[in-house]
């Protein structure tokens, strides 16, 4: 395995608190599983070859098993976290930064008119609440709480929580404290 592609899933599983990849993923949790295999995919879907067939129609089938939708196509930084199982949909061109908590039911997608046409970027450090929705070309920064049912459509400055719907942005520093564990660097 490539060492680019081995630090990103190892940084993927020190998240959920797993030291070692053990062989053909034996004990592992079904989401890191999935991670494990969304991260090969998506290698492989840069690099071509027969590979990024393979790991395309096993990743399709594991995405219909999870409910887990995160095309190949996502830019994602190291410490992607999937707490559980469940609808989970994320448009592919989306960007996220390191040490990135998706729970439950959360959706992160395109807006497709008005002055927010687009799709989201996410800093470092975001805890993202179940239920929550981010759409359109919105920047979310970096140490940022998304809590559960919240809709975003508008850019969120560094150390925010933002709770509601509509979304009301709250400062506060270390606001992901507690919340974001076993981060990686």
């Amino acid at each position: 395995m490539d060492k680019e592609l081995e630090k990103l899933i190892r940084s993927d599983l020190h998240r959920l608190g797993i030291k070692n990849i053990p062989a053909f993923g034996n004990g592992l949790p079904l989401q890191a599983k999935y991670l494990i295999l969304w991260r090969k995919a998506a290698y492989y879907y840069k690099k071509g070859g027969f590979f990024r067939k393979w790991y395309g129609l096993k990743l399709d089938r594991m995405q219909e098993r999870t409910q887990i939708t995160l095309p190949r196509e996502i830019q994602a930084g190291p410490g992607l976290y999937i707490g559980h199982l469940g609808r989970l949909i994320v448009h592919p061109d989306v960007k996220m930064g390191s040490n990135i908590n998706l729970a439950t039911g959360v959706t992160i997608g395109q807006a497709n008119r008005g002055k927010r046409k687009g799709v989201p970027v996410i800093g470092d450090n975001v805890w993202i609440g179940t239920n929550a929705v981010i759409t359109g070309n919105v920047h979310i920064g970096n140490d940022v709480m998304i809590c559960p049912n919240a809709f975003v459509n508008m850019d969120v400055p560094d150390h925010s929580i933002v709770i509601g719907n509509p979304a009301v942005i709250h400062h506060k520093d270390n606001a992901t404290e507690g919340y974001i564990n076993n981060c990686v660097e």
